[in-house]
Order: structure tokens, then sequence, then C-alpha cells
């Protein structure tokens, strides 16, 4: 007998509408105003019968080969294999900037004085499951990019300087389409004196939904 609508896990049910919903915009069944509008509300619902209404009128099914593009496009980064245990970057009266798909060693030690300098992982190629960053900033600016679905643990200290983390909270549940066993952890430490720290989100969940289904449109048509 299945199991009553009421009693699903909501992440479980919100993963499968989406699903849905990305399915039949792909396939041009809906339009991308309509798309975007019942996207937003299945992300912000915490009904499971309002989540099922949002698909009622919608008759694609997600396929094997959807299960495959999602993998490959919305899973996070990982490929466990060889990669240096740990790696410096040191500034002075400079800046430096990591971006791309580049491999992730399993501890960062990032010192700036007088300098600036951005860690992107939002394309980064993950070895390991958990990753520590320790950084000292001393008149400086630092900003670390995170995808949304990256677990983020931040402990950090402040000397006349400013910390802003805008990175997911982890009191918040993620679908299992925002996190899996693969799923990263961050461990950022460190102190800022006379400096700046931001974590920050490059790219929301919204948006890499949104461009998934545009990539699966534009496949299609």
């Amino acid at each position: 007998m299945p199991v009553n609508i009421e009693d699903r896990p909501i992440e479980n049910v919100r993963e499968a509408v989406i699903d849905q919903l990305i399915m039949n915009y792909g396939h041009g069944e809906i339009s991308l105003e309509a798309f975007e509008r019942r996207l937003d509300q299945a992300m912000s619902s915490t009904c499971n019968k309002e989540l099922l209404s949002l698909v009622e009128d919608l008759d694609l099914n997600v396929d094997q080969d959807y299960v495959d593009s999602k993998k490959q496009d919305m899973g996070t980064n990982y490929m466990p294999g060889h990669t240096q245990a740990q790696e410096t970057i040191t500034n002075i009266l400079s800046s430096s900037n990591r971006q791309g798909p580049w491999k992730v060693p399993k501890e960062i030690n990032l010192k700036n004085y007088l300098s600036s300098a951005d860690l992107d992982f939002t394309e980064a190629v993950f070895s390991h499951p958990e990753v520590r960053i320790n950084t000292f900033s001393l008149f400086s600016a630092c900003t670390i990019y995170v995808p949304e679905n990256v677990r983020v643990i931040s402990n950090l200290s402040c000397i006349a300087g400013r910390i802003d983390n805008r990175s997911p909270s982890q009191s918040h549940s993620r679908s299992p389409s925002q996190t899996n066993n693969k799923t990263p952890t961050i461990y950022i430490e460190g102190t800022s004196v006379f400096s700046s720290i931001n974590i920050e989100v490059k790219r929301t969940m919204k948006e890499r939904f949104v461009a998934f289904a545009d990539g699966l449109k534009r496949m299609l048509s």
C-alpha cells in the first residue's frame, strides 16, 4: 500500500516535484514564467499536498536520461583520487584568485598581508569529504565562494575587522537533490585583523535549477 502523502518526508516530495517541473519545462510543456513561479512555490512550500498540486496538470514524468543528466550537472564535483594534502597561499601586497575546476586539497593555509584573495569553490573538484581552510588576514580582504549544496562550518575570530558569513544555514534542511553522502564539508577557521572575510554563495540553488532546466530545454529543442 502506498504511503499516505502527508506521511512522506517533505524534502523527498519537494525534490520529485521540482524534477517534474524541470522535466516538463525542458520539453516545452510549460512557459518559463510558469516554471519559475511554480519553482518558487515548490522551494518555499511546507505542505506535501500543496507541493503535489503544482504538478497535477503535468503529464511528463522523470526518465533515466533526466536522472543521468541531473547527476552530472547538479551534483557536487566530487571525484575521489589523489590530490595534495596541503596547500599554502601567501599574499603580501598582492592578490590571488583561485576559481574554475581546480582540485581542492584537504587543507588550505591562506595568509593575507595588505592583500586580497578570492577562493571560489563553485566549480571546484573535491576529493576529500572534509576540507579545512586556515586563514589569517591583516589589513586585507578575503572572499570565499561556496556552492549552496556544500556544508560550511566556520569558526572565525575578528579584531577590528569584519566577518560576513552568508553561507547556507546548517539548520536549514536540504533535499536529496542538494546533498548526498558525497557532499563535502568545508571548515573555515582563522582570524581577521583590520580585515574582512566574506563567505557567500555565488550561485543560489534556484539559479542552478533554472540553468539546468534551460540546458535541458536547449538539448531537446
